[in-house]
């Protein structure tokens, strides 16, 4: 009877790890860049899963944007391979750029538009609805909706961006310091918007130099080449 219940407890603990347990939403093994002769980027490793947060840091230089610009399928890598849920990036790359929303550094707003036609443009609406103005109220622009950008402040137009984030049904964020150009409030309201997409089941990958207040974050160092645990 021990031995049998011994066998029993296995059994559960095994069959209940390979229920729970299963691809990650976002891999990467051995992923290399080279330009121009020099390599950037060296023998990256890591995974993702629904729920977690990824802070890439580095010193200036260090290849952050290029890293995440080769997370977007923007560029190709030298070496390496890039998988979602388990799948190859060239077998589900439709499926791969429908759930991805990319924030660059640059806010990419088009000056002579409205902060409405904007964010109609990035998100594809072909008509500005309510959902497009909540989302601009949201970031504290409201009033500013359909004033063309080129009147807009640095953070102003960065908010216009930011707007995409409430909006988004992608379930992989890849942020390029959401945090610039932006006052205290809004890096607030930025962590708020990626505490709640993790909540929901999604995922951030994200470069700053501003400190993350923010649970869970765990960190890739490119200098270390390792991913740091949670603080």
């Amino acid at each position: 009877m021990l031995i049998f219940g011994i066998m029993l407890t296995l059994f559960i603990i095994l069959f209940w790890g390979c229920m729970v347990v299963g691809p990650s939403l976002l891999s990467v093994k051995d992923l290399c860049f080279e330009r121009d002769d020099t390599q950037i980027i060296d023998s990256v490793c890591l995974d993702l899963s629904g729920g977690e947060i990824l802070q890439i840091e580095g010193p200036n230089g260090s290849g952050k944007t290029t890293l995440l610009r080769l997370l977007t399928s923007a560029l190709t890598p030298t070496r390496g391979n890039i998988y979602y849920r388990g799948k190859a990036l060239s077998e589900c790359r439709f499926e791969y750029l429908s759930d991805l929303l990319f924030l660059g550094h640059h806010s990419a707003v088009k000056v002579t538009l409205s902060a409405e036609e904007n964010l109609s443009w990035m998100t594809g609406r072909s008509t500005v609805c309510e959902e497009l103005l909540s989302a601009l109220d949201s970031v504290q622009l409201t009033g500013y909706s359909d004033v063309p950008c080129y009147r807009l402040s640095a953070g102003q137009q960065r908010r216009v961006a930011l707007a995409r984030l409430l909006i988004s049904d992608a379930k992989l964020w890849i942020l390029d310091e959401p945090f610039a150009a932006l006052d205290s409030q809004g890096v607030a309201l930025v962590e708020d918007c990626m505490q709640k997409h993790l909540d929901g089941g999604g995922s951030v990958v994200l470069s700053t130099h501003q400190p993350v207040a923010m649970k869970a974050v765990r960190r890739y160092s490119l200098m270390d080449q390792a991913i740091q645990g949670a603080v």
